[in-house]
């Protein structure tokens, strides 16, 4: 097996553009400038949404997500709403939010309670319907990942401060038939407002 030692790599038609491998491991690529990149689609890394207050409306949405994104992950920071209908996040290609189709299951786990399990449906549930959930805040992410061609899995993890000590872990699958372009947040019966809190995501190719 060969080594290659500390070095520069010369750009043939340049002496200046060199690309220096330090003996550390580092890297050092000279800065572009002028120069074009035609029919590569350059990708990577972890892009942040811009976090909305969940302090008011029925729904959140987070639009122009991009076409070549392989995962995206929404987050809670103390989210609450008006009432006690559970909430769910909903998928949208080409524009329209997708309401039916969600495959999979929610858990809702609670100290010396039963769990409560709910089959997935209208959307990827976050929160069930029992208990005082207007008194919850919720924090914690789900991640969706793109399995194959436009289908989704989902998986998350959310929990309750003190006050109601509850965790729910979700599970589940969504074929969208089309390209992810929106995601979108809001509760089953779509009139329980938002009241507290804040929502991001993460999305990466």
């Amino acid at each position: 097996m060969s080594t290659l030692s500390t070095t520069n790599l010369k750009n043939p038609s340049s002496g200046s553009n060199n690309i220096v491998l330090g003996a550390d491991g580092s890297t050092t690529i000279p800065t572009l400038s002028a120069t074009t990149i035609t029919g590569t689609s350059v990708r990577g890394g972890i892009t942040s949404g811009t976090s909305v207050a969940s302090t008011s409306g029925v729904s959140i949405d987070f639009t122009g997500i991009p076409s070549w994104v392989k995962r995206v992950t929404v987050m809670f920071n103390g989210v609450s709403t008006s009432g006690t209908s559970p909430i769910i996040v909903q998928l949208a290609a080409s524009g329209t939010v997708q309401t039916t189709g969600y495959t999979g299951t929610m858990t809702q786990t609670q100290q010396a309670q039963t769990n409560v399990v709910t089959t997935l449906s209208s959307g990827f549930t976050i929160t069930d319907a029992t208990g005082s959930v207007a008194a919850q805040t919720m924090y914690g992410a789900m991640t969706l990942t793109l399995m194959t061609s436009n289908d989704f899995m989902a998986t998350g993890l959310f929990g309750s401060p003190p006050a109601t000590t509850r965790m729910f872990s979700l599970a589940g699958y969504k074929s969208l038939g089309a390209t992810l372009d929106r995601v979108r947040i809001t509760t089953v019966n779509g009139t329980d407002t938002f009241d507290a809190g804040s929502i991001n995501i993460l999305f990466e190719g």
